[in-house]
């Protein structure tokens, strides 16, 4: 009978070892291995794999011998047609592609948190819409995005908004829909057209045409955006009113109907904030203005930009877009998108 001596039993391991699996080393695996896996995948070989990467050939077989060396398995079947993926490199690949684009990702949100540590977003919109929607937008865009300047350009007309695009001097618009192609936009909220009146006129609840028609009407001139969606409505209509009053302020407009001095038919965040007392009704035929976002098309935007334009979207969508006004403005509320 044979005696296993402590000499014997140490060559028969050492023997043994090179037949047995190698541990991997995952923490020695590098993004440029990876890289070489999926380019030596895409195209089959080593040599175009290597120019797609600017690389030696031999940097790439250096990289993938590498790679199976540290995962201990092999993934690519060498020969005279080139590399061909095994099955476990099949499974691998898929894996390696997984991790670059989550690379791409995270240089990419890196990339947005850097840009919303500052910066500027500027905007141009009407009066009406700065009023009553933009406070609470601006105070929610502030809290969580507090180190952001932003810029407001009022005006009282569309026409100069969409200019403002055009000319660069603003990244976004509030102005109404619908817009040329050069914009792209999309609504924000729907304003309904009323008829006020003086506090002391008898008023039935839903007036006619002819009803309006007896009383002084106080409309802004004929260059304004809402005077001219007026005046379409009633040619439509094949009505016919004619002011008594042209004045180009809504809240001047407001005051001389709170005097009794005629009339008005204006967008209810025109309108807004209402005088106690003033009187709203419809109009015997709805009309509304469609209030968008634009911006100019193609046009690449800083972060801000987008950031402020998602908080518009989520406030739209959360039904958050309130307007200021008295509590008989709140029953007609502006309709959201």
């Amino acid at each position: 009978m044979r005696v296993l001596t402590k000499a014997m039993l140490v060559n028969w391991i050492a023997l043994q070892l090179p037949f047995l699996p190698k541990p991997m080393n995952l923490e020695g695996i590098k993004l440029s291995q990876l890289r070489a896996l999926v380019a030596v995948a895409e195209y089959g070989n080593f040599s175009e794999a290597a120019l797609s990467l600017a690389l030696s050939q031999s940097a790439i077989s250096h990289a993938i011998a590498t790679l199976e060396e540290e995962l201990g398995i092999t993934l690519f079947s060498r020969g005279r047609h080139g590399a061909t993926l095994t099955p476990a490199g099949e499974r691998i690949l898929k894996l390696a592609q997984e991790m670059l684009q989550l690379l791409k990702s995270m240089g990419k949100e890196a990339n947005i948190v850097r840009g919303l540590e500052g910066g500027e977003v500027r905007l141009a919109c009407f009066r009406s819409v700065a009023t009553h929607v933009l406070p609470g937008v601006i105070a929610q865009f502030h809290q969580r995005y507090p180190a952001i300047a932003l810029t407001i350009n009022e005006f009282s007309g569309g026409a100069q908004v969409e200019q403002e695009l055009r000319e660069g001097r603003v990244g976004i618009g509030i102005t109404l829909l619908p817009l040329s192609e050069e914009f792209e936009s999309w609504e924000l909220l729907r304003d309904q057209y009323i008829v006020i009146f003086p506090p002391r006129y008898k008023v039935p609840d839903a007036p006619t045409w002819g009803q309006i028609s007896r009383y002084p009407l106080i409309l802004p001139p004929e260059d304004d955006t809402c005077r001219s969606q007026i005046q379409q409505h009633l040619g439509s209509l094949e009505q016919s009113l004619k002011p008594a009053y042209e004045v180009r302020e809504d809240s001047t407009i407001v005051s001389m109907v709170r005097q009794g001095l005629g009339i008005s038919m204006l967008p209810r965040l025109a309108a807004e904030p209402l005088p106690t007392g003033v009187q709203t009704r419809p109009l015997p035929v709805p009309l509304e203005r469609v209030i968008g976002v634009a911006t100019l098309a193609n046009a690449a935007q800083p972060p801000a930009v987008y950031a402020f334009l998602d908080t518009l979207r989520e406030m739209r969508r959360s039904g958050q877009l309130i307007t200021e006004g008295s509590d008989e403005s709140r029953k007609h509320q502006v309709t959201p998108a």
